[in-house]
This record gives structure tokens, sequence and C-alpha cells, in this order.
């Protein structure tokens, strides 16, 4: 049963699929066991392309869910279909379900909506002339749009481009569809592939590792970008009952806000995170001891990092469990928020939790400290905070109960 919100919104569904795996349960057992491919030396953490075709596109065409073949070139939508596929079996979702049930697709992104066609533009620099299809794709490729056709679903589309918390922000804005009667259920969370020139920009900044990254620790040397999918199914918990489902959890509370203090950089005092978080742990009518996991944007930045930290610090958080999942997902940028908050709940349902991989020996100087790789602790509780800080300001947050 969800705790202290009086009109709960019930996670039905879960998919993921990322670098540590290409779904939920193989991500979820290699992160337990430390074990998970890297196919790309860093500072990519990404899935080969090969696997992801092969299983995906088969598995839709067989699938009832279609009401139109995918476009193949969009890589981003089909990391977005593997996870939403997972996430529609998971929740007991048959095909037929869809035609008389208001279905909402709210997805983050940040590559999808653009920073995929260079090399179109190169060409066009270059006085050539080159096939307008990348042009057409870049004005015709709003991943909720393309995901409702395929599904052949009606309800509410929005795509959130909100940098890393576009993920967090888009299940937050989901939420609130519900709460309003605006659809019945809701697909929502992130997707993101890999981008040269999403690359580039970070490399620019000097914020990416040669090395396997290691958010939280000594010597941190910086982030290594990766891909996937993270999608989470919501319904209203009185439809959850009424259809006979099993939850897989609860989303209590979310809540945003802005630093207002750099175009890139966070506040050091993650000034729009404490503000965030207040604001989830206020929607969800929770307290800070309530809370029994943290899952940290910890992207092993040094800034980063310091400024997450020394929020929770300030916050009042000293000895809840904090750990960065991105040593093994690499940071998914607007998947970001929906693969950590499949996580998050998986943790709370298991009632235990693993370490940050790559992090050894923590920093010192961080204000508060995380579980080192390899540490597993048992959790007090099923309620848990998840939360993501973006370029520009952004910081968004979750607060959500795994089921028992």
């Amino acid at each position: 049963m969800p705790l202290n919100t009086e009109h709960p919104i019930a996670v039905s569904g879960m998919g993921c699929c990322c670098a540590a795996g290409p779904d939920l349960a193989t991500v979820w057992r290699n992160l337990w066991h430390d074990e998970f491919p890297r196919p790309v030396a860093p500072p990519f953490a990404c899935i080969e392309p090969q696997p992801v075709f092969a299983c995906t596109a088969p598995l839709l065409l067989s699938s009832p869910f279609h009401g139109r073949p995918p476009d193949i070139d969009n890589r981003t939508l089909l990391l977005a279909l593997q996870a939403c596929l997972e996430a529609l079996t998971s929740a007991a979702i048959k095909a037929e379900d869809l035609t008389h049930l208001r279905l909402g697709i709210a997805l983050g992104t940040t590559v999808r909506c653009h920073f995929h066609d260079d090399d179109y533009f190169l060409a066009w620099q270059q006085g050539k002339r080159p096939a307008a299809k990348a042009l057409h794709r870049f004005l015709n490729e709003n991943l909720a749009t393309a995901l409702q056709e395929i599904l052949g679903s009606r309800g509410p589309t929005s795509v959130v481009t909100n940098a890393c918390a576009s993920g967090t922000d888009a299940i937050g804005l989901a939420a609130s569809w519900l709460r309003h009667d605006l659809c019945d259920l809701v697909i929502c969370g992130g997707a993101d592939e890999l981008s040269r020139l999403a690359f580039h920009g970070f490399a620019g900044l000097m914020l990416t590792s040669d090395a396997p990254c290691t958010p939280f620790a000594t010597g941190r040397r910086g982030l290594n970008l990766g891909e996937g999918a993270g999608i989470l199914l919501l319904e209203r918990e009185t439809d959850r009952r009424r259809r006979g489902a099993e939850a897989q959890g609860w989303l209590l509370g979310y809540g945003a806000g802005a630093d207002g203090y750099h175009p890139t950089a966070p506040h050091p005092q993650g000034r729009g995170l404490q503000q965030a978080i207040r604001s989830a742990l206020r929607c969800a009518n929770l307290h800070l001891d309530d809370i029994a996991l943290i899952n940290g944007h910890g992207t092993g930045t040094t800034a980063n990092d310091l400024a997450e930290t020394t929020a929770l610090k300030n916050l009042g958080f000293s000895t809840t469990p904090l750990l960065s999942t991105k040593g093994a997902t690499g940071h998914t940028l607007g998947a970001a928020g929906g693969i950590e908050a499949v996580l998050t709940l998986r943790a709370l349902q298991e009632g235990a939790t693993f370490g940050t991989i790559g992090c050894h020996e923590p920093d010192p100087a961080l204000p508060v400290q995380p579980l080192c790789q390899g540490e597993e602790v048992p959790l007090a509780g099923r309620l848990g905070l998840s939360h993501s800080l973006a370029f520009g300001g952004g910081n968004a947050a979750l607060i959500l109960e795994g089921a028992s």
C-alpha cells in the first residue's frame, strides 16, 4: 500500500535498456555482480548497435503493439520502444487494452530532438547538396508522437528537453496528467542515443574521462557518455486496483527547482537541487527521515559531485545510503532520469542496494559520503529519492515507494 499521499500514482510496469544490459532483469543482475559489458572503450558506455536492432525490430513487428513499422534510422526511438514494450508486458497490458484506454506518452530526451544530423549540415556548409532526408527526419522526429503512431494509441503526448533532467521531468509531467484526468495510463521516462556533437560539447568543457568514470571518488576525472532508455508505466492507484494489476511501486512526489547560476556549472550549494527535493518531499507529505535510499546524479565530475553532496548535507541528509549508477550505465543524458527511477524502484523492491560502481575510495571532501563499489546494505524502508541535475541549472527530484 502506498504511504502518505492522498492520490497515489501506481507504477504498474517498468522497462530499461542501457550499457549494463538490454532489459531490466539483466541490468539488475549485472549491477549486483559488478558485471556489465563495455562494448566501446571510455569515454563511451554504449549498447552494441546490432543486438539492439536485432532484438527490437522483430519484437515490434511480431508484437500486437504496433500501428506502423518504426523508422529504423531513429535509434533513440528503438531504444525507447525496447524499454516501452518491456514495461507494457510487465504491466500485463494487452494490445486490445489500448483501444479503449487514453494512453499518454511523456518522454525526456536531448539528442533525439537535435544533435544527430551533423553529416548533413557539414556537407551543406561545404557547399555540397546533400539529400534532404536528414532534414525531413529532423522535422518529424518527435519521440512521443512516433511512439503513439507505433502503438496505435490515443492520448496526450509530450517530449521534454531539459538537458539531463529531461527524463525525471517527463515522469513528473506524466503524474500531473493522471491527477488532472487527462489520461488513464502514461508511458513516461527518457531515451537517448550517443551523439558525436554531444560528446564533443562535453569534451570541450573538459568534463569527460578517458577511463571508466568514478562517481564521488577521490581523483575522479569526469563522465562517460552512455545511451539507453528507462520507462515507467503509470496509472492512478484506484484504476490499478480496478484492473487487478500488480503494483511495482508508487510515485509519491515530484519537485523541480532552478539554480539560475551558470550556463553549465551547478550552483556550489546545489540551491536548485535543494528546492527540487524539498518540493518533492512536500508533494509526498514526507520528511527527510522517511527516505531510505538516494539514487544520486553522480556524474563523476568534480563540480557536480561536490555541489550535489553539499545540497544533500544542507538539507539534512547525512547517513542515508547514497549511490550513483553512472559507473555502469554512463551518463545517458535525457534518459538518465528514467533509467535511474527504474533502478531506484527495483532497489526499494529488493530492500537492499549495491554501492557506486567505480567508487572505491570516496572523496573525503564530499559532505555526504556515498556507498562504495561492492558495499551492499539493507534498506531501512521502501521510500527512496531519485534526482537529476541539468545544464542550465535545471533540477528535478522524485519520491518513489517500492512494492514489497
